[in-house]
């Protein structure tokens, strides 16, 4: 079996382990006026897959200088959250949509700053020649996708935020630290992978 097929048929069953929802208290939830978002999550066809991501600028002015999945608002022209993700990813990196073998969606994940964020997941060649878009991303790069769905490397972190202490996942490789919203949906991959386990 390939790995979209792989993937793909992980997806199709029900998660085994809880998934995380969001940054919000339940409380906090029906507050929000919420926008649709989407990412991509794009599994490198490699041996030993990894999984792209980027570096956002520092003039962004939502999540600056953080790591993230290509991907951002769904634009009215979008005809689903899977366009979102495609058109985004080309925008932010040159990936091709016709570059890209989506296999499926992970859980909404609702952040902080009121996005419902829906991750698309696809498969794409190895080493593809990208190319940041200098607005918008600072860098590209890859990482493994067994160090990143290794529940040993999900760390739990704290911090004050508009008064409520919030309680998010990160991931630190090689230098990078990988936080909020990013890492949830990573760890929620991870549950829903049973490979992985």
């Amino acid at each position: 079996m390939n790995l979209a097929d792989r993937l793909r048929a992980e997806l199709a069953r029900p998660a085994e382990m809880p998934l995380l929802t969001g940054d919000f208290d339940e409380d906090e939830v029906a507050a929000v006026r919420w926008r649709e978002a989407a990412v991509l999550v794009a599994v490198t066809d490699r041996p030993e897959p990894g999984i792209l991501l980027t570096q956002r600028t520092e003039t962004l002015r939502n999540h600056a200088g953080q790591i993230a999945f290509p991907g951002g608002r769904i634009d009215p022209g979008d005809p689903d959250p899977i366009a979102a993700a495609l058109r985004e990813a080309e925008e932010e990196v040159a990936l091709p949509r016709s570059a890209v073998n989506v296999v499926g969606s992970l859980e909404d994940y609702r952040t902080a700053t009121g996005f419902t964020v829906t991750p698309v997941v696809g498969v794409i060649s190895p080493d593809l020649p990208l190319v940041p878009n200098p607005h918008e991303v600072a860098t590209v790069f890859e990482v493994p996708l067994a160090f990143l769905l290794d529940a040993s490397n999900h760390a739990m972190g704290h911090a004050d935020w508009r008064g409520r202490e919030r309680h998010y996942y990160e991931i630190w490789f090689e230098g990078w630290r990988i936080w909020g919203a990013t890492a949830a949906m990573l760890v929620n991959l991870s549950r829903r992978l049973a490979w992985t386990r």
